[in-house]
Order: C-alpha cells, then structure tokens, then sequence
C-alpha cells in the first residue's frame, strides 16, 4: 500500500529519527506476528501477568481467532514501521456455533486489531483499520463487529470511527460499526 517517510523533530528543529511505515495484506508468513498480536489483545494490561503464547492458544476463546487462518473470507493488513511488523488488524466470518465474543450474526464478520505495546498510543493502528473498512464496504459488507475490554483505551478510538454499543458480556463491549456510512479516519 505504499511507504511514508516521517521526520520527528525535537527542539531546535533538528532531526531525530527519520521512519517509514508502510501497511500490506496479510500472508502466510506473517501467521506467527498475528499469533503474536492475538496475545497482545488478550493480554494488552501492563500489570497482568502473560501466560506462553502456547498456553495462551489452548483457550479456545483465543484460538478461535487464529484457527484455520486463511479460509474463505479471512482478511487482514498488517503495519510495519522500518520493516517491522508493529501492528495487525483481521477481519474473520464465523457462524452461529464458533464464534468470538463480537459475534452479532453470521452476516457480520468480525475485526480484531493489536498493536505491539511499544507502539500504542501513536495512531499507528488507525490506518489499517480505516482501510480494512473502506475494503469491506467495497465488498459489500453492511457492518463488522468487534468486542473489546470496557477499560481499554482503545474503546474510545471505536466510537470515535462510529462503533456503537451493544450489550456489555462479561466485562467486554460488543462494538458494530455500520459501514453504509462512510469511515471516519
């Protein structure tokens, strides 16, 4: 999707780092990163203790997102800053049975994103989440869904692009955004 080139400046107006990130398509060999990233959104406090990723995978309220990667309607971009893959977001189709805890039905697919935590808070995960619905409207998708924790902070970022409530689970917010509206970004 292309490259930016961004210069930080500090004080003075010198040169501090110069950066380029760049946003693709997931493929088969960036299942171990978004693996990676599934446990970033299971275990995105700071103050909780991480089981192994392994461990982790044997839930099967986490595995369900990474089952199978790849079957029909699977889809996903993942955000690189200097090469290195910071940030993934995916979209999957799940049915009434097997499902995440943002299932709404089996017409509405369901997003996930992460972004490592040394790269949080620095907007690096609004583009790709942009694109994918941008990508899904064109495709003709009426709405995706998502649940997410109700003292994340990302939770303000979903409604400001337009994610409405649904009933709290557990914990968790059930988020849809409609996308016959356009994005916001």
């Amino acid at each position: 999707m292309g490259v930016l080139a961004v210069e930080v400046r500090g004080s003075g107006g010198r040169l501090r780092a110069m950066t380029s990130s760049s946003m693709a398509r997931l493929e088969a060999e960036d299942l171990s990163f978004v693996r990676e990233m599934l446990d970033e959104v299971a275990f995105w406090r700071t103050d909780v203790v991480r089981p192994p990723l392994a461990v982790a995978l044997r839930d099967p309220k986490l595995a369900i997102d990474v089952q199978d990667v790849g079957r029909r309607g699977d889809d996903g971009l993942i955000a690189r800053v200097d090469g290195r893959p910071v940030g993934a977001v995916g979209v999957r189709w799940f049915n009434d049975e097997d499902h995440g805890d943002g299932s709404v039905d089996e017409r509405t697919p369901e997003r996930s994103i992460a972004v490592t935590a040394e790269h949080r808070g620095h907007g690096i995960g609004r583009c790709p989440v942009a694109a994918m619905l941008v990508q899904l409207r064109l495709q003709g998708t009426r709405q995706v869904s998502l649940s997410v924790e109700t003292d994340n902070p990302a939770l303000r970022s979903y409604e400001s692009r337009g994610f409405t409530q649904r009933p709290t689970v557990e914990g968790a917010v059930t988020r849809v955004r409609n996308l016959s509206r356009r994005p916001r970004l």
